[in-house]
């Protein structure tokens, strides 16, 4: 089964304007496998270095259906290396080695008082808005994978805000699908240069909001919901597809879940768009810290095709 559903081709794309009934379709699968709430795609894992068939399944099935995973495993026992094992055996293999990765390219999320990470909203207790992971990115180097494990939480807050792009895209379609035309316009969104003390750490990046991939014929979402040092489009319905899309994500909408990781708990996901509110972070010796993977790959068997036979 799981060979058919990976051979099998799209021969229209639900993505496609034009094709109205197969984005129907498409949209009554999505809404058909939604689950009733956060905690129904939650996986208890026993061992994380060798996933049993049906823990592996799961997650797939639940990736499929809202594009994200809660999995939970012993607290006391995971490494680095244990998780890099754990997403290789759900097809995630090319990490991104970002600017403030370590050296095995797994970042290290937690309050940093001085140099170059104090500088980033991630390394401090402040709230991050709505994004996707790597929206500043090249195209060649796009996450589409990404995890976020949790080894100790905050004393307060540090909530997670998650929503699958997929009912994003849903949402605006609905609403008017000129916002989906506007939104994928190859220079819709610009991020400007990246510079400390005059030397550029990353170039400009232009690019849609939308896209899909060749390789599979998915959805890919790059976004952020920061308002400086971001340009845009001008256009009348670029304006108002920023608009609809910002009052969806503030919006008590059913398909925006809401989660406090705990010790040993993560999300792993194709790059779901997410935020986090501050936190207080009081006690000592014990401080919130959370491991970050990004990777260049979508989990596998989590394709187009994959959803509309399931």
């Amino acid at each position: 089964m799981r060979n058919a559903r990976s051979q099998n081709t799209v021969s229209v794309s639900p993505f496609d304007l034009a094709a109205r009934q197969a984005y129907l379709n498409w949209r009554e699968a999505k809404l058909r496998l939604f689950p009733e709430n956060i905690d129904a795609i939650k996986v208890p894992i026993t061992n994380p270095r060798q996933l049993r068939p049906a823990e592996r399944e799961r997650i797939i099935h639940h990736c499929r259906s809202v594009s994200m995973a809660i999995y939970s495993m012993d607290s006391s026992g995971c490494s680095k290396a244990d998780l890099v094992q754990f997403s290789r055996q759900l097809g995630l293999h090319r990490l991104d080695g970002n600017l403030c990765a370590d050296e095995d390219k797994i970042t290290t999320l937690q309050v940093v008082e001085a140099g170059r990470h104090s500088t980033y909203i991630p390394y401090t207790n402040k709230r991050l808005s709505w994004h996707t992971d790597g929206y500043y990115n090249p195209p060649e180097r796009q996450i589409r994978g990404m995890l976020l494990h949790c080894v100790e939480n905050a004393l307060e807050g540090g909530d997670n805000q998650l929503l699958d792009p997929e009912w994003a895209y849903i949402h605006l379609r609905d609403e008017n699908p000129a916002y989906i035309s506007a939104l994928m316009h190859p220079k819709v969104m610009t991020i400007p240069p990246n510079t400390a003390e005059g030397d550029e750490l990353r170039g400009e990046q232009t690019g849609p909001v939308f896209s899909i991939m060749s390789d599979n014929h998915s959805l890919h979402m790059r976004y952020s919901a920061r308002t400086r040092n971001i340009a845009w489009r001008e256009d009348s319905v670029t304006q108002e597809a920023r608009a609809c899309l910002t009052e969806f994500l503030a919006s008590d909408s059913p398909y925006i879940f809401q989660y406090r990781l705990q010790p040993g708990e993560g999300v792993i996901t194709n790059n779901v768009l997410h935020n986090r509110t501050s936190f207080k972070d009081e006690v000592e010796d014990k401080h919130r810290l959370l491991y970050r993977a990004r990777y260049y790959d979508r989990i596998a068997e989590t394709e187009l095709s994959t959803l509309i036979t399931v």
